[in-house]
């Protein structure tokens, strides 16, 4: 299988199952001499880990991650740095009843085509479980790129949206609730939303807004290596994501030319951002903000049709331990997958400028 392996410079390699031993990665291209804070990393981890709250999955794992290698007093060495996050809680016999069909709008068809044969313990290597081991490379890359700001947050459940932009929200607010949004009107609203959704057996999709702040000019190269283009493609690599826009987006067509230019300042800034922070494909100093749209979780815990693996239509039901709604955990991974391509912008900057 190939495509395990993310970034240019600044590169995180990843393995592991949802029900295997463990998973992890392998993190290599980290300069050397980097203080690291252990314990913000697994405060990372424990923002994305299931059993949270009563609006994720139940499953019940420590996510304590375990560094193998790359790290030695506290700082990093410049080798590669090796790590591993135990599996403790797999229930592998509840899927038992899908080993011979196929759940709809998951991978489980597809890769039985494509390899010949799957792993129908939780997914496998398609599970969500293996981001985890991105939040862990993402929360390194925080820690390198330190004079930058990553907040995301959940905007948008289901019909429920939020009207505010993000120079109206307060970024403290983020970790107050379990929804994981800023706003604590909305973010009320939204949980009992995904209580409701839970009840019925069924699940929903929602939106994450993320910004970057503190960005210099110049990442990012034209053409085939823009920076919007290696975000975008970070963030549909996430599980579930469905779509992704930047700056304006697709609001942006509504707009004339002379309303949606950003004019100058005379120091360079813009009176306007509907470039989003980039512009050619490369960073303008502005602030980069972006939407993530995810889907609802295929997994409905109801009755559903489908086909075996001999192509019979089959009646069967979800059951297990499953999100309800993906996005309140789904933050981290977004700021943890900016965080990569950030930093291997950075390095790409400064091999180019050496």
């Amino acid at each position: 299988m190939a495509g395990n392996t993310f970034g240019n410079l600044f590169k995180l390699s990843t393995f592991g199952e949802s029900h295997g031993a463990a998973i992890g990665g392998v993190l290599d291209g980290c300069p050397p001499g980097i203080e690291l804070d252990l314990e913000e990393i697994q405060n990372e981890l424990n923002r994305r880990k299931p059993g949270q709250s009563a609006i994720v999955t139940q499953r019940k794992e420590p996510d304590t991650v375990e560094f193998l290698s790359g790290i030695f007093e506290g700082k990093t060495t410049g080798t590669p740095i090796g790590f591993a996050i135990h599996n403790t809680n797999q229930k592998s016999g509840d899927y038992t009843h899908i080993k011979d069909s196929y759940r709809p709008s998951h991978a489980d068809y597809v890769y039985d085509q494509k390899y010949g044969f799957r792993d129908y313990r939780g997914g496998g290597r398609s599970s969500a479980r293996e981001t985890a081991s991105r939040v862990v490379a993402g929360a390194i890359a925080k820690q390198f790129l330190s004079g930058l700001k990553i907040n995301a947050y959940v905007s948008q459940v289901g019909g429920l949206k939020m009207d505010k932009t993000y120079h109206e929200l307060d970024f403290s607010l983020i970790e107050s609730n379990p929804v994981r949004c800023p706003d604590p009107d909305m973010a009320a609203k939204m949980e009992d939303h995904i209580k409701d959704i839970r009840k019925e057996g069924d699940t929903i999709g929602g939106v994450i807004s993320c910004v970057i702040q503190n960005v210099p000019i110049g990442l990012g190269e034209p053409v085939f290596d823009k920076l919007h283009a290696e975000l975008g493609k970070a963030m549909l690599s996430i599980n579930a994501v469905k779509g992704f826009e930047y700056g304006s987006g697709f609001k942006g067509v509504t707009m004339k030319g002379s309303a949606h230019n950003d004019a100058y300042n005379t120091d360079g800034t813009t009176k306007t951002n509907f470039s989003g922070g980039i512009q050619g494909g490369i960073s303008n100093g502005m602030d980069i903000y972006f939407n993530v749209a995810f889907k609802p979780v295929a997994t409905v815990i109801q009755p559903y049709e489908t086909i075996d693996k001999e192509g019979n239509r089959v009646t069967t039901k979800g059951k297990g331990r499953h999100d309800p709604c993906v996005v309140p955990r789904a933050v981290p991974i977004v700021e943890a997958m900016a965080a990569l391509v950030m930093a291997d912008y950075f390095l790409l900057a400064r091999a180019i400028n050496s």
